[in-house]
C-alpha cells in the first residue's frame, strides 16, 4: 500500500520531487518506491526522460482502479474523524429539499436533541447526491425520489403523496374548489424537469385528456416551483408535503381532479444497523407525515 500511496501523489502531483516534499520522505525514496511496484507489476510504468517522470498508458489504467480503491479509505477515514468528533450521538441524514426544507425540521422540533445530546447533520440535496452520500457511507439515512436507482442499498417507500394545484393570489382559478387538466392548460404552467417520475406521470394525464400545457419554466425542485407561484409566474403542481409548507404563505392550494402520485424512498447504506436513535426519528418522521397530510386535507376541503 505504501508503494501504491506513492505512486497516486507522483501521478496527482506530476512529479517525484513534489510527492517526496508532500509526504515528507526524500526524492530518491520515491524512485525506489516507484521502480519497486514497477518490479512487482513486472511492465513500466514510467519514462525516464532528462530527469523527469513521463507516466505510461499502464500507469493512467492502473491510477483509475487505485482511485476506486482510495475512495473507500477517505470514507473509512472521513467516519472515524466523525466518531472523535461526535462518537455515535450523530446521525447524518441526507434528504431531497421537498421534504428537508419544511417537513424535517418540523420532525426534528420535536426530538429534543439538546436533551438528548444528539448532533444531526441534515444534507439538503438531489435525489441523485442522496444516492452518492449513502453508497459512500457518508449518510445513515436519505430521503429521495422514486426516479433512482436504488442498486446497493436497503429501501422502502416512505411516503406516497398525490399532487396539489398551486396558484397565485387572486388566480381567477381560485373561485374553483377543484382544478381539472383543461383548466391549467389555460394558463402558463411551471414544471418539474422532464426526466422526473412524477413530470412525466403528469405529461401522461394531460395526454389522455387530449390538452397540452403551456410549460414556462423547468425546475428539479417542486419548492421552487412554488416560490415561482408566489411571484406571479404562472400556476403548478407540488406534492402535498411541499404545498403544506405553503398553507397562508400567498399561495391557494387546490385540489386536482386527477390522482397524480409523488413517491417518496427511504434508503441507507447496505447492512448498516439504525441506532436506537434512528428509529426513533424514523418514527416520528412517519408520525409527522400523517399530521401534516390530514391537516393539508382538511383545508383543501
Amino acid at each position: 500500500m505504501r508503494e501504491i500511496e506513492i505512486f497516486r501523489t507522483v501521478m496527482q502531483t506530476g512529479s517525484a520531487s513534489k510527492a517526496a516534499r508532500l509526504l515528507n520522505v526524500t526524492q530518491p525514496a520515491v524512485s525506489q518506491s516507484l521502480r519497486r511496484l514497477e518490479e512487482y507489476a513486472g511492465i513500466p510504468l514510467f519514462q525516464r526522460l532528462r530527469g523527469k517522470l513521463h507516466p505510461t498508458q499502464e500507469a493512467a489504467a492502473l491510477l483509475n482502479e487505485v482511485n476506486r480503491c482510495f475512495v473507500g479509505l477517505d470514507a473509512i477515514e472521513h467516519r472515524l474523524r466523525s466518531l472523535r468528533q461526535f462518537g455515535v450521538g450523530r446521525i447524518r441524514i441526507a434528504c431531497l429539499p421537498g421534504l428537508g426544507i419544511g417537513f424535517l425540521p418540523r420532525v426534528l422540533k420535536s426530538m429534543d436533541l439538546s436533551e438528548r445530546k444528539m448532533t444531526v447533520s441534515l444534507q439538503i440535496v438531489g435525489s441523485r447526491q442522496v444516492r452518492e452520500r449513502l453508497i459512500a457511507s457518508e449518510s445513515d439515512i436519505g430521503l429521495m425520489a422514486d426516479e433512482v436507482t436504488l442498486a446497493g442499498l436497503e429501501h422502502s417507500v416512505f411516503a406516497r403523496y398525490e399532487g396539489v394545484v398551486a396558484l397565485p393570489m387572486g388566480h381567477p382559478l381560485a373561485s374553483k374548489s377543484v382544478l381539472h387538466p383543461r383548466d391549467l392548460a389555460r394558463y402558463p404552467l411551471i414544471a418539474l424537469n422532464p426526466e422526473d417520475a412524477a413530470s412525466q406521470r403528469l405529461d401522461g394525464i394531460f395526454q389522455d385528456h387530449g390538452v397540452r400545457p403551456d410549460i414556462i419554466v423547468e425546475t428539479p425542485y417542486t419548492i421552487s416551483i412554488c416560490e415561482m407561484v408566489r411571484q406571479g409566474l404562472g400556476v403548478g403542481i407540488v406534492n402535498a408535503v411541499t404545498a403544506y409548507d405553503y398553507l397562508g404563505r400567498d399561495v391557494v392550494l387546490r385540489r386536482f381532479s386527477e390522482r397524480l402520485e409523488y413517491h417518496c424512498i427511504l434508503a441507507m447504506p447496505s447492512g448498516q444497523p439504525l441506532t436506537s436513535f434512528a428509529q426513533q426519528l424514523l418514527s416520528a418522521m412517519r408520525v409527522r407525515l400523517e399530521a401534516d397530510l390530514t391537516e393539508l386535507r382538511t383545508a383543501l376541503a
